[in-house]
Parts: structure tokens; C-alpha cells; sequence
């Protein structure tokens, strides 16, 4: 049996990895959402870390995720910079709960216009582990172990 061209091996599109979006290596911060960031205030500020890089104005932003964008405006310009009210729309059409990770990779930015990629990372437990915990419970008595 001759050994398969790279052509004819899996394909990318089947190869799971593919559904992994990767960082371009644009400047970008990162956040596990809480209570606040999901639920009433709805509230996302900006890292103070990432602020330089911002301007200091309000602005509009689109954010994408999933092949959709969504349209908000950066107040960028009080002591309280972040995300408009509008920030509640992209977390409750993308069902984000407390504890999901949010990586916000800054696409484009000028004095006019932001644009974010928006990488969401679920977390909850994958099945086979959440059955574990619900089976031995979750304490320092009786560990999970990951293989």
C-alpha cells in the first residue's frame, strides 16, 4: 500500500482543531466573566492595563464572534472606561454565564472606530468530568484526577 499524499490525508475541515480560533498576535485582554459582566448591571469595563491603547473618547465598536458582529460604543472618555449598554445583547444572543473567558483580540483601532475578535471559552465542565464530581463530590479529600 503506497503511503497517502499530504492531499489525501484528513482534511482540515474535519480535523477538530480547525474549530480552535487562534490569537493573531494582536494586542488583546482577557476576562472571566462574573456576575456583573452577565447579569444586572451588565456592565464590561476595560482593563486599566489596556486603556493606553484606547482612545479616549467614545467611540463605536463592533465585536465578532461566530461569524456575526455586534455594534456598541467604547466610553472611553470618563474614569469608567467600557463597553456601552449594548454589551448586554452580545452576552445574553451568546448565552455567556459566570465563569465563561472572554479574550477580546483588538482588530482595528483609530480615533474613530474599534473592532474586536471576541474568542469565548466556556466553563463548564465537560460531561465525562461533571460526572465525576457529581458522583465523588469536590472535595480535597477526594480529588479528580486528569489523566
Amino acid at each position: 500500500m503506497e503511503p497517502l499524499a499530504y492531499a489525501e490525508m484528513e482534511k482540515p475541515a474535519e480535523m477538530e482543531e480547525d474549530n480552535i480560533h487562534y490569537l493573531s498576535g494582536k494586542p488583546f485582554f482577557h476576562l472571566i466573566l462574573s456576575k456583573s459582566h452577565v447579569n444586572r448591571p451588565f456592565q464590561l469595563r476595560t482593563p486599566a492595563k489596556f486603556i493606553p491603547l484606547l482612545p479616549s473618547a467614545r467611540v463605536p465598536v463592533i465585536l465578532r464572534h461566530g461569524g456575526k458582529n455586534w455594534n456598541m460604543s467604547y466610553i472611553g472618555d470618563c474614569g469608567f472606561q467600557r463597553f456601552d449598554s449594548n454589551w448586554k445583547t452580545f452576552v445574553l444572543e451568546n448565552d455567556l454565564k459566570i465563569g465563561d473567558a472572554c479574550v477580546f483580540e483588538l482588530m482595528e483601532c483609530s480615533s474613530t472606530n474599534l473592532r474586536f475578535k471576541v474568542h469565548v471559552l466556556r466553563g463548564d465542565l465537560p460531561p465525562e468530568l461533571l460526572a465525576k464530581v457529581n458522583s465523588r463530590g469536590n472535595t480535597q479529600d477526594a480529588p479528580i484526577v486528569l489523566d
